[in-house]
């Protein structure tokens, strides 16, 4: 095990930096001035300001600055926000994606879980079909849809009520956390009941569900122990790729919902073409996509003493 978790951390570590190497290329392949808000400044300050940012250098100096910086956990200075480094703003508004995502994670599993063998349960019946209509619909429907439809209902319902049920917007109380959470893990529970359905089916009609029948356990023991337990493997097994699909996947619904995450930093970086801010966010979310799915594959070989790492 020890030496598969080196083996894995190994091939993350590559990713990560083909992950800020194609970051670089794509950043400063892509036209535009980093620094066009300052054209109307003379030269002298313009030069200034590009030796304080580097970009007087030569690419591949810079590019040695910037994965030398990158291996010391410096993503530099933003470029658009006076004095203000790239890690404090990483430090300071992940916490709050990350709590979004944490709770969006929890609804999309729960859901999932609970949604996916329910229409299994009754397959070809009135709950698999009314379940999969929406499952279907939170598939194909993009979240900042569903967050714009969401306020709109949101409005409409405090206003008939006289009372604000749930905050439109805003960030700061639970009850700011719930819509958004909703809206950020529909897809993925959708993803997730989909996922859970075929392998509560595939488990239903194995040899061993049968043999449970035969010798007369009782149907919730057996639902239970043998085919719950079974069927959530695969759930397990996505569930690393999800969270960090999900805490990136919240930029749209963060600034639907004004709160104040990272993506909408990432977001407003793209339009002012902070390279910095762009690279940083990238990098970090790359890695942190890699760490969650190297996590959930050596917890896989813990949860299930059938799978042997090598």
């Amino acid at each position: 095990m020890l030496a598969y978790i080196v083996k894995r951390l190994l091939q993350g570590a590559v990713t990560v930096w083909f992950i800020a190497t194609a970051t670089f290329v794509a950043m400063h392949a892509v036209p535009g001035d980093p620094l066009r808000g300052e054209r109307l400044a003379n030269e002298q300050i313009r030069a200034n300001l590009e030796a304080r940012y580097g970009l007087d250098r030569p690419l591949l100096e810079q590019y040695g600055v910037y994965l030398g910086n990158m291996l010391r956990g410096d993503f530099g200075l933003s470029y658009t926000q006076q004095n203000r480094r790239v890690n404090d703003i990483i430090r300071e508004h992940f916490p709050v994606s990350a709590t979004l995502g944490i709770l969006a994670m929890a609804f999309a599993t729960f859901g999932g879980v609970l949604w996916g063998a329910l229409t299994a349960i009754y397959r070809n019946r009135l709950p698999d079909t009314v379940i999969m209509f929406f499952v279907i619909v939170g598939i194909s429907v993009p979240s900042f849809v569903v967050a714009a439809i969401s306020q709109f209902a949101l409005v409409n319902a405090n206003a008939a009520f006289g009372v604000s049920l749930l905050p439109v917007a805003g960030w700061g109380t639970v009850r700011h956390m719930l819509v958004p959470a909703l809206v950020l893990g529909l897809s993925t529970m959708a993803y997730l009941t989909r996922l859970m359905r075929s392998s509560m089916l595939e488990i239903t009609h194995s040899d061993f569900v049968r043999t449970a029948r035969a010798k007369g356990l009782p149907p919730t023991r057996i639902f239970l122990r043998h085919q719950l337990r079974n069927a959530i493997f695969p759930v397990v097994t996505v569930l690393g790729p999800q969270i960090a699909l999900i805490t990136t996947g919240g930029f749209v619904v963060e600034l639907v919902f004004a709160i104040p995450g990272l993506g909408r930093y990432f977001v407003e970086a793209v339009h002012q073409l902070d390279y910095t801010v762009i690279m940083g966010t990238t990098v970090f979310y790359g890695a942190f996509l890699v760490l969650m799915v190297i996590v959930v594959d050596v917890v896989y070989g813990f949860i299930d003493p059938r799978v042997t790492l090598e």
